[in-house]
């Protein structure tokens, strides 16, 4: 009886505690207990994630007023509601002091500099550059001097037989592009003295690669063919059909190419008396583009040396944290390197003459591959050698040896597996000019630095800031520059994700493959024409009111192209309500569905390319609803539908306004007034990180807000940064990000002068 008592006494006073709980004051609460007893079951006790609920750690860029409205409105999830008023501010108060801020997020994970590896696109471009920074300079053919500004490739026709001699050259001239159809009366105009019975024509130059990939050559010819691209003249062609057989007349072939470099390219052919015609058109595939004329502004009559290209596959970089890093060292990357290092040890052997200037035959061929030794030893290591690595890396392999190739293979594979080579600042307890030369290098080339680079810090100039803005001024002017850039907006913009771009053939049996290359073009255009205008204006990615547009473009979209313009050639278009890179065909159709648009795909692109938020991962995998369906639902009226339940409604509350903004263009990103015979309705709002709501009605004003959002040009700072330095903003000091912005904005939004402060900001030497 006492026992029972006793129980039955606990229990009154357990429920006299828990009921004096449950009606104490908001007052009488902090934001941690409050944030333990309605949060913590989802985002763990300190914000660590809960597996089975919200797995990844608390963290965001909220300010405490968004935070507040958000939770007073959303949280918790199973009852939502339920945090309002004072204990939605303690409780936001707390959020952000012990999960946001940047104090708070360099307390929890201290951001540091980490020791990093060359990534696999440095890593080819270094080879590329160290190996090149040894070839001889070609010797171009009399007659073929560098020509700045001109485009197309030198022409050059022979009379009679195979041979390519000066004495037999009949014709000499420049030729926009390689497509001649000569048939039987031959290349030879009134006073040429081209045999049509029997001749031999060659075009040579070079050619700008865009990007980095597997491209396709195609030579279409009656006639016998070779062409050679990124090849010295004796060695085999990348096409050999000189000796025709057969009725073929198409020849391809593919290589893979490091973009922003300009390539050799020769291609010959013979007309014999017994054929009757000749002709020859020089044909491409970029990746993810389809077959076409190699174009005019991309071509040159000035030749160039060989690009070493490393064709050892390399696995892919982590990209966990949103950009591309070379801080995971795997079996597989050692594998390679591995394989690369011989590679390219082999390829030095076979070029040895040219990169050393001695080959191993020659009578004092072993003092000049010793100094070839130290030097590609040091070019490796981005800095002189002491007298103890000279001995280490070079001269032990040449003492007692009689093969004078073994030994210097022994030096090339020893100086690419060594960390000096493969890590950055490896082995240097301080920072010094060699180090501010790697960084400014890698920063904008993903490459060691050049003669000139090298020889700013040898000489002290890069003791000063002043000569390091010096040395990137020039820099900037580098093709190797816009190439990173290019490939910066590729990432920031999603544009790998567009690879497998389709559409319903019967809604949109014109949407093909060569529009969608046409596409990219347009896309590419732009970007290179904002990032490299003389304002270089950031603000102009949302608010330029044109694309760039050729016949087959112009044809689709309707748009109509300047009377007597060449149909063939990209040239601005006004088009109607156009926001820059917001409206842009490629991105508009790109993030869209098959036969509809998707404002939910549009509004995660704003969301998170452009403002740089962070979105939650979906409770589960939910399958659109399908048109047909509802067919007499709009398309924003069916997405409405699909994401009303609150467990969707905790984001989508914020992407379907974005989204619903762009509704104005259709899935191939067409513009449109109504759909289903309605008034299209493009408003759209958004709440930003300090609480306010804006609101705007279609793109137009969607891109005004965007290119005075500081979310949006904080954002693109950070990302730029990241890609750019391949490490956490916040390692270099919690107000980095924040005086880069400054930076920004007092510069008027110039990209190219933020990409010289992001590439300088981390150059101090440490001591």
């Amino acid at each position: 009886m006492q026992r029972s008592v006793s129980i039955c006494g606990c229990f009154a006073a357990g429920c006299a505690l828990f009921l004096f709980i449950a009606a104490a004051s908001a007052a009488d609460l902090t934001g941690e207990q409050i944030f333990t007893q309605h949060c913590a079951s989802c985002h763990g006790k300190a914000g660590e994630g809960v597996a089975a609920e919200y797995a990844e750690p608390l963290m965001g860029t909220r300010s405490i007023e968004s935070l507040t409205k958000y939770i007073e409105k959303w949280m918790p999830e199973e009852k939502p509601k339920l945090v309002v008023g004072e204990d939605a501010k303690r409780v936001s108060q707390y959020i952000f002091d012990a999960f946001y801020s940047p104090v708070a997020q360099a307390k929890r994970n201290p951001p540091r500099v980490e020791l990093s590896r060359l990534t696999s696109s440095q890593y080819r471009n270094t080879v590329a550059d160290l190996l090149g920074s040894f070839a001889a300079r070609s010797n171009d053919r009399a007659g073929s001097e560098d020509k700045p500004g001109l485009r197309g490739l030198r022409g050059e026709f022979f009379n009679g037989g195979r041979r390519f001699s000066s004495d037999r050259r009949v014709m000499d001239r420049i030729d926009a592009v390689v497509d001649f159809n000569f048939g039987e009366a031959g290349p030879g105009g009134p006073g040429e003295k081209v045999p049509k019975e029997e001749f031999a024509a060659r075009w040579s130059g070079s050619f700008f690669a865009p990007e980095t990939g597997e491209y396709e050559f195609i030579a279409e010819t009656d006639n016998g063919v070779r062409l050679w691209i990124n090849e010295d003249d004796d060695q085999p062609p990348l096409i050999d059909a000189w000796v025709r057989s057969g009725t073929d007349r198409r020849h391809s072939a593919t290589i893979f190419l490091l973009g922003g470099r300009s390539y050799r390219i020769q291609a010959e052919i013979f007309k014999e008396k017994r054929e009757k015609v000749s002709s020859l058109t020089l044909k491409w595939k970029v990746p993810h583009r389809v077959e076409e004329l190699v174009p005019s502004r991309v071509l040159s009559p000035n030749r160039v040396a060989k690009v070493y290209v490393v064709s050892t596959p390399l696995p892919p970089d982590d990209r966990s944290m949103g950009y591309v890093r070379g801080t995971m060292v795997s079996k597989a990357w050692d594998e390679a390197t591995t394989f690369a290092a011989l590679e390219v040890a082999d390829d030095v052997i076979r070029h040895l003459r040219s990169l050393a200037g001695r080959a191993a035959t020659d009578g004092d061929a072993k003092d000049r591959l010793i100094d070839f030794g130290k030097r590609f030893a040091e070019r490796a290591f981005r800095r002189p050698l002491t007298k103890e690595q000279q001995q280490f890396f070079v001269m032990r392999h040449f003492e007692g040896e009689k093969d004078l190739e073994l030994a210097v293979k022994k030096v090339v594979l020893l100086a690419l597996k060594s960390p000096r080579f493969l890590y950055h600042e490896a082995g240097t307890k301080t920072s010094d000019v060699y180090d501010i030369a790697s960084r400014l290098s890698f920063g904008l080339w993903d490459s060691l630095p050049d003669d000139k680079l090298l020889e700013a810090a040898a000489t002290g100039r890069l003791d000063s800031q002043a000569g390091i803005l010096s040395e990137l001024d020039r820099m900037m002017r580098d093709p190797r520059t816009k190439a990173k850039m290019r490939e910066f907006f590729q990432l920031w913009l999603n544009l790998d994700r567009l690879h497998e771009l389709a559409k319903d053939s019967k809604q949109y049996p014109d949407f093909n493959e060569a529009v969608i290359s046409d596409l990219r073009v347009s896309l590419d255009l732009m970007l290179d024409e904002i990032m490299w205008s003389k304002e270089s204006d950031f603000r102009q990615l949302m608010l330029a009111d044109w694309v760039y547009m050729n016949g087959r473009l112009a044809k689709f979209y309707g748009v109509a192209l300047p009377e007597g313009s060449d149909a063939s050639a990209f040239q601005k278009v006004t088009l109607k309500n156009n926001a820059g890179i917001l409206t842009h065909p490629l991105l508009m159709a790109g993030f869209a569905y098959d036969s509809t648009s998707s404002p939910i795909h549009r509004g995660v692109f704003v969301m998170r390319s452009l403002l740089g938020r962070r979105l939650r991962p979906p409770p589960e995998a939910v399958t659109p609803v399908p048109p047909d369906l509802h067919p007499d639902l709009s398309t924003r009226e069916r997405i409405a539908l699909q994401t009303k339940a609150h467990e969707c409604m905790s984001c989508h509350s914020t992407i379907n306004p974005l989204g619903f903004t762009l509704e104005n263009f259709d899935a191939v990103g067409r513009y449109r007034e109504a759909e289903k015979n309605r008034p299209i309705d493009a408003a759209g709002s958004y709440q930003s990180l300090d609480g306010d709501e804006v609101k705007f009605t279609g793109a137009r004003e969607l891109g005004v807000f965007l290119a005075a959002s500081e979310e949006a040009y904080g954002a693109f700072v950070q990302k730029l940064f990241h890609h750019v330095v391949k490490q956490p903003v916040l390692a270099y000091g919690a107000d980095r990000g924040e005086t880069l912005k400054k930076a920004f904005v007092s510069g008027n939004f110039s990209m190219r002068n933020l990409l010289i402060e992001t590439v300088a900001a981390p150059t101090t030497i440490r001591e």
